[in-house]
């Protein structure tokens, strides 16, 4: 298990966020612009950096950036807690990203929270549980989170599609206090913008036997990481600060990158929060 963002590249982005310079953030450092670069571009750690200093020159918290650099990886979870969920991963040119399939156990209705590059391995996976594929949920809408989502509806012409895009026809669009029933589990959603401009993370809840509480987040947040700040920084850590990390914290996270987390992992060790 990888994380999604390796150390250069969160000091990367956490420099962005800040506007900093790199000189200045090698000095904080304690580095040579040289090595900080190449810190920045492969992640790896070449002589002795000021960690501290750092954070607190990029507004991140320094002490969980050198955990990152120890090699901090979330716990991987019990996933049989929550029998009906799948993760589905799919590439292209190189870039993986994760969709989610999720379902009620007694009557096979399915939700499905982006669709990743490729239909083919979420229809066959409803086929093989004999589901019923009754809702869309998209996290946002870039390309690789939403690629598949015409062969998705060609397959399942019936399905309801659930989006904070403006340019959705009205009945598509999550309203403020929707939920939607899938057999007995319950979602609902939390609108996340920073990343992208129509960012949302649906939480699903009412599992069996009191499972915790399941938030699909897209690249609001990452392991150790957070999406890049497109079209905001500053929004996309304040709605991760105010809408994820304010749910339990046994609360499983399923970003569309990186491993599962959870919120009480982020709370503890991601450098932006």
């Amino acid at each position: 298990m990888t994380l999604q963002d390796h150390l250069g590249e969160i000091i990367r982005k956490g420099r962005q966020a800040g506007g900093g310079a790199a000189q200045a953030a090698a000095r904080a450092a304690g580095l040579t612009e040289t090595d900080f670069n190449a810190l920045e571009e492969t992640g790896r750690v070449a002589g002795q950096v000021n960690f501290q200093g750092l954070g607190q020159a990029l507004g991140i918290d320094g002490g969980k950036l050198q955990r990152l650099a120890q090699g901090w990886l979330p716990a991987t979870p019990d996933l049989s807690q929550w029998r009906e969920l799948r993760q589905i991963t799919t590439t292209a040119g190189g870039l993986a990203v994760h969709c989610y399939l999720v379902w009620d156990e007694v009557s096979r209705e399915a939700a499905l929270f982006d669709t990743g590059w490729d239909a083919a391995p979420i229809i066959q996976l409803i086929e093989e549980n004999g589901l019923t594929l009754r809702h869309l949920f998209l996290t946002h809408t870039h390309e690789d989170h939403i690629a598949a989502m015409g062969a998705v509806r060609a397959a399942f012409p019936k399905i309801h599609l659930h989006t904070n895009a403006s340019s959705a026809p009205p009945q598509h669009r999550n309203r403020a206090n929707d939920f939607v029933h899938l057999g007995s589990l319950r979602v609902t959603h939390r609108d996340t913008p920073g990343h992208a401009g129509d960012g949302v993370t649906y939480i699903v809840g009412n599992w069996p036997e009191d499972a915790p509480h399941v938030a699909l987040a897209g690249d609001a947040i990452f392991a150790g990481s957070i999406g890049r700040g497109d079209p905001s920084w500053e929004l996309a850590r304040q709605k991760v600060r105010e809408q994820i990390l304010t749910l339990p914290d046994a609360t499983l996270l399923c970003p569309g990158h990186g491993p599962l987390t959870t919120v009480a992992e982020e709370k503890a060790n991601n450098p932006f929060f």
